[in-house]
């Protein structure tokens, strides 16, 4: 597939009478600008590499938690705003960000300790005004600029009211308390926009961060931590010829970018020691698949995968290059000892390159993503948690998730129930039917309602070779059993606990999965209530392939109201 070199511009505004709709679908301002040429972005492997700011608490305060008791809480506060970041050297791009940083703002916690995340709405903008000095471009400053939002932490057993349930708005000039429970295992989560019928623009525009879940078990194992542990963020841009970032869904299909972007920088290079790193994979792009492979300029250069998205793996695999669809996480240890700069030599340079799955739209820039190069031995700084423990299998406890077997399950009866992702008429659906029938509804139909603590075996199915599906199942960890009927058909990485699962083309996926999180204590009741499943091509997910499920709450109890349990306010 290819695209012109010319390309609309859609930068998502809600202007005028339309921002009383949240609920809607709204229409788009556009202007056409040219796509920047090649000869105007960096040369590969010529920017430094950065990691994102860590979130700094506001303060520890006490709260009347959900059992009337006063419990005290860490708050953190982020504002969503307008502003400019210096992604491309000269260049100035509009963007949304989470307390202005693009990527966002690093949260790291522990296990047990629940915090506030207070998300204040700020994404609105007068004509003319500029930001940080910047006169905005006209195109973004013709109208008054509004977006609603809508925070989901990925991978949370969030109760449904702090889940970002996508039409669970955050108008401007509003606050949103989300309370995070943090009661399961260490894991790599992310936070994003949900809001509905523009998560893919919001999220694009730079509405996206890393939420890390750290546990005394994960950092008593010896494997990388502190300065060693490393998020990537990894998502790919268009950019116009003055800097703005260029939005096509190319008939609502996908978007897709020339640039690849580490941590919001592209195509960086990282000087690394010469000792093991702990990478966490977080693919954040809008409808961007990747297969990552680490070459030194002979041959692949292995890498460890230790934890998918719900936490670390039962047995560590070891891969030459594995795919990445959105939303997933993988946490990947690389080892550079073998490649420390000899005395006299230059230093060995390994590049990140991406071996292209079928069904995106590629380009030269996307065929890499960044390099790392390896310093001499007397750079090490520290050679603790330098290991992945050869015992780990029995230090290791396999989540319940991946103690499951399709043979058991089967012989006790449980539940299966299947959903077809299919586009139909121009539509994205689940089953033949779209976000609009929930909304239809009143946020009352729902395609499935099991039991809380109940087990189940969910089919997805994709009947098309022309996309793929990235699925998201909200609150739940499942394991992958097995694909096109064979559980030997289950990629070795995808081992481990997920919350995303690939549906390639032409595919069926089985998953099993508990329906309620952990025992979150300090007075917080079971995560019962209204979640949803849909596909992370944010694009899809906006074009309505989108269902909800209830949990434990057949009557939908007004406590559980992914809508009013929890309503945002106005700031201050």
């Amino acid at each position: 597939m290819s695209v012109s070199r010319r390309n609309v511009l859609k930068l998502a505004v809600i202007g005028g009478a339309a921002a009383a709709l949240p609920l809607q679908r709204v229409a788009f301002t556009s202007g056409s600008t040219a796509r920047m040429p090649t000869s105007k972005m960096p040369k590969y492997f010529s920017q430094p590499f950065a990691v994102p700011p860590v979130l700094t608490r506001t303060d520890r305060r006490p709260i009347r938690c959900f059992d009337g008791q006063m419990r005290d809480y860490d708050r953190y506060d982020i504002a969503q705003t307008f502003g400019v970041a210096s992604i491309l050297p000269g260049y100035k791009t509009p963007v949304f960000g989470y307390n202005g940083s693009v990527p966002g703002p690093t949260i790291r916690v522990h296990h047990d300790n629940s915090i506030i995340v207070n998300q204040s709405n700020l994404l609105h903008l007068p004509p003319a005004s500029p930001y940080q000095g910047v006169a905005m471009p006209s195109r973004y400053t013709s109208n008054p600029l509004q977006r609603s939002t809508s925070t989901h932490l990925h991978g949370s057993a969030s109760l449904p009211q702090y889940d970002g349930y996508a039409s669970d708005v955050t108008m401007p000039g509003q606050v949103k308390r989300y309370f995070y429970p943090n009661c399961q295992e260490a894991r790599t989560l992310w936070y994003h926009d949900h809001g509905v019928h523009h998560t893919s623009q919001n999220a694009y525009n730079g509405l996206a961060g890393m939420y890390i879940l750290h546990d005394p078990h994960e950092q008593a194992l010896g494997i990388p931590q502190g300065r060693y542990d490393v998020p990537l963020i990894i998502k790919d841009a268009m950019f116009a010829d003055d800097g703005g970032l260029v939005y096509e869904d190319n008939s609502e299909s996908g978007v897709y970018g020339d640039v690849i972007l580490m941590n919001g920088v592209p195509w960086p290079a990282m000087q690394v020691e010469p000792r093991k790193y702990r990478f966490r994979f977080l693919n954040a792009s809008v409808s961007r698949s990747y297969k990552w492979q680490l070459h030194d300029g002979r041959s692949a250069v292995p890498m460890t995968v230790i934890g998918t998205d719900a936490g670390l793996m039962p047995k560590p695999q070891v891969v030459s290059s594995f795919r990445h669809g959105m939303a997933e996480r993988y946490e990947v240890v690389i080892d550079f000892a073998p490649f420390a700069q000899k005395p006299g030599s230059a230093p060995a340079k390994l590049t990140l390159k991406n071996l292209l799955p079928k069904n995106n739209i590629n380009y030269d820039g996307v065929m890499q993503a960044m390099q790392f190069v390896v310093g001499p031995k007397s750079s090490v700084a520290s050679v603790d948690n330098n290991a992945v423990p050869a015992d780990w299998e029995s230090r290791v406890e396999a989540p319940e998730c991946m103690t499951f077997t399709e043979a058991d399950l089967k012989a006790q009866g449980v539940t299966e129930r299947q959903f077809k992702f299919i586009r139909t008429n121009g539509h994205w659906t689940i089953n033949g039917e779209t976000w609009e029938n929930v909304v239809d509804s009143g946020y009352t139909h729902c395609m499935a309602e099991p039991e809380l603590d109940s087990v189940e075996i969910w089919e997805l199915t994709n009947t098309s070779g022309g996309w793929f599906h990235p699925v998201h199942i909200h609150l739940v960890d499942f394991q992958v059993l097995s694909r096109n009927g064979s559980a030997s058909n289950v990629l070795a990485y995808e081992k481990g606990p997920k919350d995303v699962v690939y549906v390639g083309e032409n595919e069926t996926v089985r998953v099993a999965m508990r329906f309620g999180g952990p025992p979150a204590g300090d007075g917080w009741p079971r995560p019962r209530g209204r979640y949803m499943m849909h596909c992370h091509n944010l694009v899809h997910e906006d074009h309505d392939m989108m269902m909800q499920f209830s949990v434990g709450d057949p009557d939908h109890a007004p406590e559980y109201d992914p809508i009013t349990a929890a309503a945002a306010g106005l700031i201050g």
